[in-house]
C-alpha cells in the first residue's frame, strides 16, 4: 500500500480557490491530512499557495482522479510524492 502526498500550487490562488476547495469536498473523505501554506500580507493575501494534501493509504485510484482534476482547472501545479 503506497502513501502518496499531492503538493498542489495554485498560481492564481484567487482565481481557483473556489473551484479548488470544492473538489476538496468531493474528495475529503480520500484525504488524511490538508496543509495550506501561502503568505499573508497585511493588507492582501498572496496570490500563490501551496497546499499538501495526504491521500488515505491504498486510494492510488482516487488520488490520480483528484490529481486529473486539479490539473483541469488550470493555474494550478501538481506534484506527487509515493512512499
Amino acid at each position: 500500500m503506497n502513501k502518496i502526498i499531492l503538493g498542489v500550487m495554485l498560481k492564481q490562488r484567487i482565481e481557483t480557490a473556489t473551484k479548488f476547495q470544492d473538489l476538496l469536498t468531493e474528495y475529503g473523505c480520500y484525504i488524511n491530512t490538508r496543509i495550506g501554506l501561502h503568505t499573508s500580507e497585511t493588507e492582501s493575501c498572496s496570490p500563490m499557495g501551496l497546499v499538501l494534501l495526504e491521500v488515505a493509504g491504498g486510494q492510488e485510484e482516487k488520488a490520480a482522479e483528484l490529481e486529473k482534476k486539479l490539473l483541469e482547472i488550470g493555474g494550478i501545479v501538481v506534484q506527487k510524492m509515493v512512499f
